[in-house]
């Protein structure tokens, strides 16, 4: 009789944790699916903008961004394919050159800021590869961004520091001792209306 109550006990134990998996299961395929759902938004969200800032950027051009296995996309890949100004057809992004590939990258981030904005982006070296001209359109970029997005850039070109509201930078005026110095520089627009 003892052996029997312990059975049933043991039974319904089981029984119990059958249960509870099948909810856990059920509750992992809704969030699953809400996932996808989200992804899938967000994701057309920044392939409209990064279509749109990779054409700024390149002057013209084409660009969009595929998800490598619809059946399973949260585990899937992401390709960027990219069709420069001159080019008759779009490649993956290993194929572009240094400057190109640069340029890509950076349309990629602002469309990501551009579908969901963060308070501030820091960006390190970006101009990196790039030249002058290219240079001055991301230039402009950033300076649309900053109206809505505090932007650090750590650089060493010229024309990206062109565009900075301060700046801060490292000096060794003493071997061994390093000292930051800032530099506020004027409102551009309010110096040219009082010159």
């Amino acid at each position: 009789e003892a052996q029997k109550d312990r059975l049933t006990f043991i039974e319904g134990q089981c029984d119990d944790l059958e249960k509870s998996k099948a909810d856990l299961l059920s509750i992992i395929k809704e969030l699953d699916q809400a996932a996808i759902i989200a992804f899938k938004e967000t994701f057309n969200v920044v392939n409209e903008h990064f279509k749109g800032i990779f054409t700024t950027l390149f002057n013209g051009g084409f660009a969009e961004l595929h998800i490598l296995d619809e059946n399973n996309v949260l585990d899937s890949g992401i390709e960027i394919l990219a069709r420069v100004p001159g080019a008759k057809k779009s490649q993956s992004m290993s194929l572009l050159s240094g400057g190109q590939n640069a340029l890509t990258a950076v349309s990629l981030l602002f469309a990501l800021l551009s579908a969901r904005p963060g308070p501030f982006c820091i960006l390190d070296e970006i101009d990196a590869a790039l030249d002058d001209p290219n240079i001055s359109r991301v230039t402009e970029l950033l300076q649309d961004y900053a109206s809505k997005t505090q932007i650090i850039i750590i650089t060493h070109r010229q024309a990206m520091m062109s565009v900075a509201d301060v700046m801060f930078g490292l000096t060794m005026a003493q071997k061994g001792i390093s000292k930051v110095v800032s530099l506020k520089l004027p409102d551009k627009e309010k110096a040219l209306i009082e010159a």
